[in-house]
């Protein structure tokens, strides 16, 4: 059983993005103990890139700072080796196809395993390329998180019926982003994904209030927040933990009300 099974286990699951290194990885690090202290029950790692093309300004901007405080794959890697000491629930990558390439493929999935890590998103690595990471993926028991956006129609179920570790189902067209509102059909897409799969899924992009958190928990297994923890970590920077905490503690709160 992947571990990420887990973090389905305490009712509708809550699962936290940020960017690792803004505004730098000692904060980082506070903020993943705060989201966890909380009610986090899963934790999405932003490994930054240079050319996010899945991400909105906000998660871009967080890019950037982390890039230009001189975060690497490697001082990341160390920084989960260290934050593992603490945390013990699942935690997850997400970073791009062009990260795991340029680092080496073998080499990035077989340091994830050792340091903990459950997953691995690659928001830009199509379900047909997807034999390129799979396998090592496999071998080395890292679950490659398939996600399904608005547009995959006919191919959900086929996407479904491979996925592993949790389902990430992408709620609106466009990039990330904090949205006002949520208009895609996703409880269709849901009934598609359950009829072909027991894989827990859960919503992201554009999720930021309470009651949205609640309104994609009702409809899946739980949902995902970036743009609005990391629109908390800009304003406060090294004093975010403990708004990061509070706003982890409400919405969790709210998608099990």
């Amino acid at each position: 059983m992947s571990n990420i099974k887990k973090a389905f286990e305490n009712g509708k699951a809550f699962i936290p993005f940020i960017t690792c290194g803004d505004p730098d990885l000692k904060t980082t690090k506070e903020v993943v103990k705060a989201a966890v202290q909380n009610g986090a029950d899963l934790i999405e790692l932003g490994i930054p890139f240079s050319d996010p093309t899945a991400e909105g300004p906000v998660i871009q901007g967080a890019n950037l700072r982390a890039l230009s405080g001189g975060v690497t794959t490697d001082k990341i890697f160390d920084f989960v080796r260290e934050l593992r000491q603490d945390i013990s629930i699942p935690m997850v990558f997400m970073t791009y196809a062009n990260v795991v390439f340029s680092y080496g493929a073998e080499k990035f999935i077989s340091t994830c395993r050792n340091i903990g890590i459950d997953g691995l998103i690659l928001p830009d690595l199509p379900y047909e390329e997807k034999d390129e990471f799979q396998p090592i993926c496999k071998k080395y028991g890292i679950d490659l998180i398939s996600l399904i956006a608005p547009t995959s129609e006919n191919r959900i179920a086929m996407i479904a019926k491979e996925a592993e570790g949790f389902i990430y189902i992408v709620s609106s067209l466009g990039v990330t982003g904090v949205r006002s509102e949520i208009k895609t059909d996703l409880a269709s897409i849901v009934k598609v994904v359950r009829e072909n799969t027991d894989v827990p899924c859960a919503i992201g992009f554009g999720i930021s209030t309470p009651e949205q958190a609640k309104k994609m928990a009702d409809i899946s297994d739980g949902a995902i927040v970036g743009s609005a923890i990391i629109k908390i970590i800009e304003k406060y920077g090294k004093d975010s933990p403990k708004y990061v905490g509070e706003y982890v503690n409400s919405m969790k709160l709210s998608e099990n009300s």
